[in-house]
């Protein structure tokens, strides 16, 4: 060492240890100077102060304890996971529900939101020839050849910007064209057809019966005759209303001060006396009574009309010898 006379073996010089150091050796060249020094015991609470926590970590000076820093900005989805582990959940999947209120339709094109069905938007603007083809595809037709058309109740020529049309006329009446119009279809020749013709029919049902001079009963309503007769709408498309006149007609032997009448069911409809002193025979007069159908008769349905021919206030010997009726019906279906 300089200045020190280390010139010979040994080296004179003074080395003294100071705090936490140890010196060994006498300097020579054999056993040369070894200087130690330990480090000083630290302590948590030394270390502890000289720790801090950046973004994303938090730290605890007095428990040395070191954590994830989670954000409290709405949205967030990184939690702790149950091994302590950061834990980013899977995205939830997204529903219709959640989608179709972000899509709308603009110019050309339609959107259900309830169905989440887009379709096109064609416009209704007169000359359009965009329709939707067979496979589902927007489709214009080819321009077709200008043509002249001939013929009552068309319009137009034919071509694109003037197309075939039905001529239609004004609805003269106070009831709705909607619920009271009438239809017209295609026929499977191909010729337009409105609805079916209204019909009117008449039948005519008559009968006499003969009888051995029958006492009239007393009281009323009595029973006397029925007959019935059939009847069948011939229309094979509408109902039919129902137009009915009964006739009767019965013969009276009436000595003298007898009585007697004759009805339809319930309903008395000639009444006579003999105020002579003698026998009147044959007396009768022809009663009519109208009335419809309860009901509509349906195409080509059959349906009954009865009649019952009734007696009443048989007094002083009074007998019939013979009914006659006629039922006639009028069938109208439009």
């Amino acid at each position: 060492m300089a200045r020190c006379g280390c010139g010979s073996s040994r080296c004179t010089c003074a080395v003294t240890a100071g705090a936490g150091v140890t010196v060994e050796g006498d300097g020579s060249t054999a056993t040369p100077y070894v200087i130690n020094a330990d480090a000083a015991d630290v302590s948590c609470d030394d270390v502890r102060p000289c720790i801090s926590a950046g973004p994303g970590a938090a730290y605890d000076p007095t428990t040395g304890v070191i954590t994830a820093h989670l954000s409290t900005d709405a949205g967030n989805t990184l939690v702790v996971g149950g091994d302590d582990g950061l834990f980013v959940p899977a995205a939830a999947a997204v529903s219709c529900d959640d989608v179709r209120p972000c899509i709308s339709a603009g110019p050309g094109a339609a959107y259900d939101p309830a169905a989440g069905v887009i379709t096109a938007h064609l416009s209704t603007d007169a000359g359009n020839t965009l329709v939707v083809g067979g496979d589902d595809g927007l489709f214009v037709p080819a321009a077709a050849e200008a043509t002249v058309t001939v013929g009552c109740g068309l319009g137009g020529d034919g071509s694109a910007g003037d197309p075939l049309a039905v001529a239609t006329g004004t609805w003269p009446y106070a009831c709705s064209a909607d619920t009271s119009g009438g239809v017209v279809v295609c026929g499977s020749d191909g010729v337009l057809r409105g609805e079916p013709r209204g019909k009117a029919s008449f039948v005519s049902y008559f009968e006499e019966r003969m009888y051995p001079n029958l006492t009239v009963p007393n009281g009323f309503d009595q029973p006397g005759a029925s007959f019935l007769t059939d009847v069948t709408n011939p229309d094979p498309c509408r109902d039919a209303l129902l137009i009915v006149w009964r006739e009767v007609d019965v013969d009276f032997n009436l000595p003298a001060g007898a009585g007697a009448g004759y009805g339809q069911d319930t309903d008395e409809m000639y009444y006579t006396r003999n105020a002579g002193s003698s026998l009147n025979t044959d007396v009768h007069v022809q009663t009519t009574k109208t009335f419809h159908n309860a009901n509509l008769l349906g195409p080509g349905a059959t349906v009954n009309i009865p009649l019952d021919v009734t007696f009443d206030r048989g007094t002083g010997g009074a007998t019939y010898n013979r009914i006659q009726i006629n039922i006639r019906v009028l069938m109208i279906s439009l």
